[in-house]
């Protein structure tokens, strides 16, 4: 049974390319709304969303995100932050250190396992961000390279320590061509889904998984799509700077 929620999820896309078309505050403020309605760990909201609107930072955007023009004309660009820094202020202003002396409790300040959990809530906001857009019909498209670049960034958003650009998104309104293209395929459910325990996949499982992956041209003299994965992918550029950059984050978040 296909009902209007599930038709939204399955036939959504990636844009990359708007109608000039502006997005009204109105429809802004039900974005980010249902984004603040997502479920948080512990009702903590450990994640704060900075919209950027000047279209200054938008251009600058473009170069440290791995050179993408389209970030420029996005009618609404919303970075979605991992956020403890909020608690961390709250706490101070509680007393909490008195507090933690008095009753003999840990002193702590945010760790790998807070950042992970804090990224969760902020991914999962933007997840209901975009199925809130996708039903009114404004798209979107995920910027995970904003976890590049992760000094100049901190800069550019004034973003204290406890704080993590975990992903961006930009939304607009598609040109009248959006849904007569093709949506791009999944992997058959049988290797991605488990029960109870994980299975690792062997040659004839990836064969079979990869089989409509296989492409005329490969990159950088690949003979095989996984050599091109590798190539493109695992170790391009920015996935060598996008590992430095996070575990430059991890370190300062975690000192």
């Amino acid at each position: 049974m296909m009902n209007e929620t599930l038709k939204i999820i399955n036939n959504r896309r990636s844009l990359r390319s708007y109608s000039e078309k502006a997005i009204s505050d109105e429809f802004k403020d039900l974005i980010i709304n249902s984004a603040m309605r997502s479920p948080t760990a512990g009702n903590m909201m450990l994640y704060s969303i900075i919209e950027v609107d000047h279209q200054v930072i938008k251009k600058k955007l473009v170069k440290s995100c791995d050179n993408q023009p389209f970030i420029a004309k996005a009618p609404l660009v919303l970075l979605f932050l991992a956020d403890y820094q909020r608690w961390m202020d709250y706490f101070a202003v509680s007393d909490v250190e008195s507090y933690h002396i008095r009753e003999k409790l840990p002193d702590r300040t945010p760790k790998e396992g807070d950042l992970l959990l804090a990224c969760c809530d902020a991914l999962i906001a933007a997840q209901t961000a975009v199925i809130a857009a996708e039903s009114i019909g404004i798209g979107s498209c995920y910027i995970g390279d904003i976890m590049e670049n992760y000094e100049f960034h901190k800069d550019l958003f004034n973003l204290p320590k406890h704080t993590f650009p975990v992903t961006m998104l930009c939304f607009g309104y598609p040109k009248e061509n959006y849904h007569s293209k093709e949506l791009k395929p999944r992997f058959p459910q049988q290797y991605i889904h488990f029960k109870n325990q994980y299975k690792r996949l062997n040659k004839v499982d990836f064969d079979e998984m990869y089989k409509d992956r296989e492409l005329k041209h490969y990159h950088a003299n690949a003979t095989n799509f996984g050599q091109h994965m590798y190539s493109k992918k695992f170790v391009a550029d920015f996935t060598i700077e996008m590992t430095r950059s996070v575990r430059k984050a991890i370190e300062e978040w975690s000192l």
